[in-house]
């Protein structure tokens, strides 16, 4: 489970926006940039080049 602080001060690596939790709790969505970072094993993945599309993840 993702820690809210740390929730709370997490930013897009990209546009410095703010990200969410996805529905599912295992990745966190930067809707300005329609990206998707992974959770692995409670450890937010904050690399644009893993990042995953949310148009992808949407269909």
């Amino acid at each position: 489970m993702m820690n809210k602080d740390l929730l709370e001060i997490l930013a897009c690596p990209k546009c410095k926006g703010p990200v969410r939790l996805t529905e599912a709790a295992d990745g966190l969505v930067c809707e300005k940039c329609r990206l998707v970072y992974a959770i692995r094993d409670d450890i937010p993945v904050m690399l644009i080049d893993e990042a995953g599309s949310l148009d992808d993840q949407e269909k």
